[in-house]
């Protein structure tokens, strides 16, 4: 009998189908990158997701986020996707942690419980936090470099971060990593050299926040706040998503042998 899944059963199979419907997976990070992979999990057939970030919609999302609409600004990402995603699929389980993730809130995720972690989100320290974490159980984990400063959607590859190069954050990852014993992590990244962003003060978010009060995070704290386009984290999202599920297909995570 067709259902949501039949175009998709025609590629995976039904036992791919169904192992996706058995799966729990966690998505950090639900910014241009993530919120596009979280969607892509759930219209494939994964059975259960959770989504994690503190942020709420801004009015500069608009540009390349899926959570950001009009009607948006101001709410949770975590709760918009999740509507959007039960909306999809009312049958996965589908949980949002409204959290910043870092030391003091990573003791609340336990992270043998996921068949496949994904890391889209932009903090180094968190970043690096959460490959600790995933190693120490052997739960597979596939993190985004950096998707800010580009133009070019077609420059993405996969490869281990030992691998990598030109991606300054990925440089920064490998020398960390290092430095932990992380011998291996799967990452998504690009060789497009990052463009410096056309700053003049008055396109600046840093120097002109427009988050929602109450923000914890705001602009304003930020370093550099990098220029982003439409189309090059929603294409870094769909290439995290499908080596996923890819790999949860081939590859699960409790298989013998």
């Amino acid at each position: 009998m067709l259902n949501q899944f039949s175009r998709s059963e025609l590629l995976l199979g039904r036992g791919g189908i169904e192992a996706l419907g058995r799966v729990r997976v966690a998505v950090f990070g639900l910014g241009g990158v993530g919120a596009y992979a979280a969607e892509a999990l759930v219209r494939t057939g994964v059975g259960a997701i959770e989504l994690i970030d503190d942020d709420a919609v801004c009015l500069t999302n608009l540009n390349r986020q899926l959570t950001a609409l009009r009607s948006t600004i101001g709410r949770q990402k975590t709760e918009v996707m999740r509507e959007r995603l039960l909306d999809i699929n009312p049958q996965c389980g589908v949980t949002a942690h409204n959290c910043f993730f870092d030391a003091a809130t990573a003791p609340r995720f336990d992270f043998a419980a996921y068949d496949y972690v994904l890391d889209a989100i932009d903090t180094v320290s968190s970043k690096l936090l959460l490959a600790a974490l995933c190693s120490a159980c052997g739960t597979p984990l596939i993190a985004c470099m950096g998707a800010g400063n580009k133009l070019d959607p077609s420059r993405f590859e996969v490869a281990d971060i030992y691998e990598t190069s030109v991606c300054p954050l990925a440089r920064v990852m490998r020398r960390e990593l290092r430095k932990r014993n992380i011998p291996a992590l799967k990452v998504v990244y690009s060789k497009e050299e990052p463009l410096q962003p056309l700053e003049d003060g008055k396109n600046s978010c840093k120097y002109h926040c427009v988050c929602p009060p109450g923000v914890k995070r705001n602009c304003a704290v930020r370093r550099q706040v990098p220029g982003s386009v439409a189309f090059v984290p929603a294409a870094a999202g769909l290439v995290l998503a499908g080596e996923a599920i890819k790999d949860m297909i081939t590859k699960p995570k409790n298989a013998e042998g």
